[in-house]
This record gives C-alpha cells, sequence and structure tokens, in this order.
C-alpha cells in the first residue's frame, strides 16, 4: 500500500538531521533524505552520507549536484559586487543554503512529497532561508522541524540515536564545520563566547607552506575565467585556488552580524578563495569604472548581500539588482597579481585594456596632459562656490 506520509528531508549527514531522519520514519513517515553539494561533498563523502542514511531507516537517498548552480545563481553576483558582510563574512554558508532550500523543493514537488522538513533550530538564520524558499515555491507542503519544535539539545538528540541503535560517535563532532565552493563555516563552544579565538586545529586548513608564491587571477567581465593562465570554468578556478591558498591557512576570521531573528551571533570561517577573489575583482574594478559606478555599486552590492543572507532571495528586487551588477562588469576584465603568504595576502596589482589610470590623460600628483593651468584655477574656483556662499551667509554662527 502506498505510504500518503511521504516527506523529503534536506539531510546533510550531521547529527541534527540524523536524528529527524529516525525520529521520522519511526513516527511513520515515508522518508526521502536529499543532500545538495555546492562544493562541500567529495565522493567518498556523498557514499558515506548515503550509507549511514539508510542507517538511519530512510527510504530512499539522492545526491544533487549544484556546484555550478549555486555558482551561476549566487557566487557570480557575490563576486560582481564584491560582498563581505560587515566588511568581513563572504557570506559561505547563507548563499548556500538557499540554492539548497530551492533543489530540495522542488525535488520534493517532483515525487509528489507532502511533507518536507529540516534540521535548523529555532535559534538561527536557517531556519528562516530553508521555511521561506519552502513556503514561497510550495504552500502546498507541510514543512515539519523536531529540533526547532522540541528544543532539542544535542545531547537528547545523541542519547535518543544511541537507543534507536545509531552510535556514530557524535561526541568526536567538537566543532560544527559546513564546507562548500563559497567556504566553510566553522561553529563552537569558542564561537558562543564574546573573547574566545578558535584554536589552530578547529580550522579544516592547516600551515603547510611557508614559501611565497605568486598566483593571477585573470577575470572576464567580472568572471574568474583563469588561473596562472590556464583557462577553465569560473567555478573549477575557484576550487583550484582554494587548494593553493589553503596550504598557506589564509581566509580565516571570525565574523559577528545580527541574525535575521534578532541576536548576535558569532560564527569562524575560512574562505580563502572567496577573500582573494573579492579583493582582487574589487581592485580590478577600481581600475576600470569609473567613480560613481562604484559609489553605487558599493550600496547596492550591501543591500544585495544583506538580502541573500535573510532569506529574500525570490523577491524580485534581487533580479533588479542583479541585472544592475551583470552591467556593470562589462569593462571589467584583465589580469591581477596576488602574492600568497603564511597566514595572509597581498596584491601587487593588475593588466587591463580598460585601465583608467591612462598616462596619455595625466599622472595623479605629477603631470596633466589634458588641462591647461588656467583651466585649473577656473575648475577649482566653481567648484569651490557652494562653500564659499554658504560660508558668507552663515558667517555669524
Amino acid at each position: 500500500m502506498k505510504n500518503s506520509k511521504k516527506l523529503v528531508i534536506a539531510y546533510s549527514g550531521g547529527l541534527d538531521t540524523s536524528y529527524c531522519a529516525v525520529s521520522l520514519s519511526r513516527a511513520g513517515y515515508e522518508v526521502h533524505a536529499v543532500s545538495v553539494n555546492t562544493g562541500g561533498f567529495t565522493e567518498s563523502d556523498v557514499k558515506t552520507i548515503e550509507q549511514n542514511a539508510y542507517k538511519m531507516g530512510v527510504s530512499t537517498y539522492k545526491n544533487i549536484q549544484a556546484v555550478t548552480t549555486f555558482y551561476k545563481k549566487v557566487v557570480k553576483y557575490l563576486i560582481f559586487g564584491n560582498v563581505l558582510k560587515n566588511n568581513t563574512y563572504p557570506l559561505s554558508v547563507s548563499a548556500e543554503r538557499i540554492v539548497q532550500a530551492i533543489e530540495i523543493i522542488e525535488y520534493a514537488k517532483s515525487i509528489g512529497a507532502k511533507y518536507i522538513a529540516h534540521g535548523s533550530t529555532g535559534a538561527g538564520n536557517d531556519q528562516v532561508r530553508f521555511d521561506m524558499i519552502f513556503q514561497t515555491l510550495a504552500p502546498e507542503i507541510e514543512i515539519i522541524t523536531p529540533i526547532r519544535d522540541q528544543k532539542l539539545t544535542r545531547q537528547e538528540e545523541i542519547t535518543y540515536l544511541k537507543l534507536n541503535g545509531i552510535d556514530l560517535d557524535w561526541e568526536k563532532a567538537k566543532y560544527s564545520i559546513n564546507k562548500g565552493l563559497w567556504g566553510t563555516s566553522v561553529g563552537g563552544d569558542e564561537t558562543l563566547t564574546s573573547h574566545l579565538a578558535l584554536p589552530e586545529a578547529a580550522y579544516p586548513s592547516q600551515l603547510e607552506s611557508e614559501t611565497p608564491e605568486t598566483v593571477t587571477l585573470t577575470f572576464s567581465k567580472g568572471e574568474l575565467t583563469a588561473l596562472n593562465g590556464v583557462e577553465n570554468a569560473p567555478e573549477i578556478n575557484i576550487q583550484l585556488l582554494d587548494v593553493i591558498a589553503s596550504k598557506f591557512a589564509i581566509g580565516r576570521d571570525i565574523h559577528v552580524g545580527d541574525t535575521i531573528v534578532g541576536i548576535k551571533g558569532r560564527v569562524g570561517f575560512e574562505a580563502a578563495a572567496a577573500l582573494i577573489i573579492v579583493k582582487a575583482h574589487h581592485l580590478l574594478e577600481k581600475h576600470t569604472l569609473t567613480k560613481w559606478q562604484l559609489q553605487h555599486k558599493d550600496y547596492l552590492s550591501n543591500f544585495y548581500g544583506m538580502h541573500l543572507h535573510e532569506g529574500q532571495y525570490l523577491d524580485p528586487v534581487m533580479r533588479d539588482m542583479e541585472a544592475f551588477l551583470s552591467n556593470s562588469q562589462h569593462s571589467v576584465s584583465g589580469s591581477v597579481e596576488v602574492e600568497l603568504k603564511p597566514y595572509h595576502f597581498s596584491i601587487n596589482g593588475i593588466q587591463s585594456e580598460y585601465d583608467l589610470m591612462n598616462a596619455k590623460f595625466g599622472s595623479y600628483g605629477e603631470i596633466n596632459n589634458s588641462w591647461t593651468a588656467e583651466e585649473a584655477k577656473g575648475f577649482i574656483k566653481i567648484n569651490g562656490n557652494q562653500n564659499k556662499i554658504h560660508q558668507q551667509v552663515n558667517s555669524e554662527l
């Protein structure tokens, strides 16, 4: 007899989603586990997650490959906008959740599921992102969230799984690691405080190289099309750069920000490729865009990052801002030289046929080739008119 309680669960293989899979299958649901690879899973990881999923009692397991989708729908625009939340965080995990939620709800619709579940708690951002996407794209599918609804602690989940014959040594996972194309988040006891730093061992990449190394990033209309002169798809170049830069333990930091639910949050992250690409791309823009393009891009990019972080991806204003960001990239082409060093990097300079720092028009602070001294004096006089008028009218204040 066909089970009328068909349910799709967003399954990562971690403690929370494992608890959900076991408890929901025990409750009579026909559980279909789905994980979405946005850059964090190797083939070996997928096999292990699949094997464990069946131990949890799921009916089927599916892994959706979405690295290219993630790049095209989200990461590309984060690069175009040089997005760093609070001037620090490249939105590594929050950006992934949007694509994961869309892929999972579309899969749930395709198999006729009446229920969809995720393992988010009631105190974080992911619950908002998943629920908003699910409700918008499939309001007819009921959302089930055992961890949030039951207010479970980590230890309570472990105890339940052990009582049900599931023991995968959950206690060993001291740190919560979420890896993807655009970086890795790291959460632990230290990030629940305001003063403790994450220990060296908590970060997924350790220092392996201490000899400085130079890499060249080539952009075409804002997209990273080549690394050290070798062309590849941008998402592949991101992964290749991350392998190189991670050996220098580059890209570590702790982000502090305001969560969607109104509390402050703190999370560690490692995003070597993301930080290098954003900084290199931004420098190339400084050379190839006008000052007004740069100014207006700055605040629109900030809005784009904030809306994405808060789960507003499906609002049409996001498509409007993406159109602006894409149009701004027509002349953002050229190469950027970056020097990698232990724990940090420096950008040496750029080469571009669209470089507006063109010597034939003059050199800043040195010579002018396109105007006379008298023209400069007249410009300065008119440019200062408003200040002079205000000063004279308000001289007694």
